[in-house]
C-alpha cells in the first residue's frame, strides 16, 4: 500500500467512523446551548443502536430503523428532561442513571431475543457519486460512502443556521445564558429546554443507529464503546459550535481509523491495546488542553426556577 493510498483510505474511514460522533456532538451542542448537560449520551446511543437493529431485523427497512433510532433517542431524552427540568433533579446524576439504564436494558433485550439468532441485517449501502467517486485517490474514499455519512454535512450546516440565523436559535442560546430574561420576554423556558434535549437525544439516537445500520450489520453489547463520552469532550473542544463539532469529530474519527489500520500492519510492533486506546487518550488530552479556556453557557447544568 502506497502512502497516498494509505492516506486516502484513512481519510474515508475517518469520516465514516466519525459519523456517530458528529450526530451525537451536534445534538449535544443544542442541549448544552439551552443549559442542559446530558452526560447520558452513551446510554442514549446504545438504545438508538439497539432499536435501529431490532426494527430492521423485523421489517427489513433501513429507513424505518433510522427513524426508530431517532425516536428511541427522543424518548430517552424526554425521560431525562422530565427529571431534570420538571422535577429539577441533578443533571449529572440523571445522565449517569440513563447510561446505566441504556447499557442494562439493551444487554437484557439483546440476550433475550437476538443473541441466539446469529442473523445480521441489511445495512445502508455505499452510494457512488458520479464523477466525484472517480477522482484519483480521494474519490473512492470520500465519495463512495452511504447516505448516512453524507448527511452529516447538511446536518452540521442546518444546525448552524438554526442556532445562529433563526429566532428559535437565538432564544435557545439565551435560555442557556439568561433564562430569566427569556421568561420575562414571554417565552417558555421549559418548552425550549425540552425541545433542545429532544433534538440532542434524537441526533444521539441517530448516531447510535448508524453503528448497526451503516457501519456494522449486528448489534453487540456496548457497541458504542464510549463514543457518547467522547462526544461530550468534542462539544467542549469545539466551543459549543455545530461546525466545530463536525471537524473535531473528524479528528477523533481519524484516530479511530488510524488505530484500526495500524493494527492491520504486520510491521507494527506496538501492542494493539495501546492502539485501541488512542481515541480515549486523545479525549483526555483534549480535555486537559481546553481546561479553563471554554466559553460554556453560563447556566449550563443549572435548573431554572421561575419563582
Amino acid at each position: 500500500m502506497t502512502i497516498l493510498t494509505f492516506l486516502a483510505t484513512l481519510t474515508g474511514a475517518a469520516w465514516r467512523l466519525a459519523t456517530p460522533l458528529i450526530f451525537a456532538s451536534i445534538g449535544e451542542v443544542f442541549s448544552e446551548r439551552a443549559g442542559m448537560l446530558n452526560i447520558g449520551l452513551e446510554g442514549t446511543m446504545l438504545v438508538g443502536a439497539f432499536c435501529g437493529f431490532a426494527t430492521v431485523f423485523a421489517s427489513g427497512s433501513v429507513l424505518l430503523g433510522l427513524l426508530a433510532g431517532i425516536l428511541a433517542g427522543i424518548v430517552f431524552g424526554l425521560v431525562f428532561a422530565f427529571f431534570t427540568i420538571t422535577i429539577k433533579a441533578d443533571q449529572i446524576v440523571v445522565g449517569a442513571a440513563l447510561n446505566l439504564l441504556g447499557m442494562g436494558l439493551t444487554a437484557f433485550l439483546f440476550r433475550t431475543y437476538y443473541v441466539s439468532t446469529g442473523r445480521g441485517i441489511e445495512i445502508a449501502q455505499p452510494v457512488h457519486l458520479p464523477w466525484l467517486s472517480d477522482l484519483p485517490f480521494l474519490g473512492e474514499a470520500l465519495f463512495r460512502q452511504n447516505l448516512i455519512v453524507y448527511s452529516t454535512i447538511p446536518v452540521a450546516i442546518l444546525a448552524t443556521f438554526i442556532l445562529y440565523r433563526t429566532t428559535f436559535g437565538l432564544t435557545l442560546r439565551a435560555v442557556g445564558e439568561h433564562p430569566k430574561a427569556v421568561d420575562v420576554a414571554g417565552r417558555n423556558v421549559t418548552a425550549y429546554r425540552y425541545a433542545a434535549v429532544a433534538v440532542g437525544t434524537g441526533l444521539a439516537g441517530l448516531g447510535g443507529a448508524f453503528l448497526t445500520l451503516g457501519h456494522s450489520n449486528q448489534f453487540v453489547e456496548g457497541i458504542t464503546s464510549g463514543r457518547g463520552f467522547i462526544a461530550l469532550a468534542v462539544v467542549v473542544f469545539a466551543r459549543w459550535s455545530p461546525v466545530g463539532a463536525f471537524f473535531v469529530s473528524l479528528l477523533f474519527g481519524l484516530f479511530y481509523a488510524l488505530q484500526l489500520m495500524l493494527q492491520a500492519q504486520a510491521s507494527i510492533v506496538v501492542p494493539y491495546q495501546l492502539l485501541q486506546a488512542l481515541p480515549y487518550i486523545m479525549t483526555i488530552v483534549t480535555l486537559v488542553m481546553v481546561r479553563g479556556k471554554g466559553a460554556a453557557p453560563s447556566k449550563l447544568g443549572q435548573p431554572y426556577d421561575a419563582r
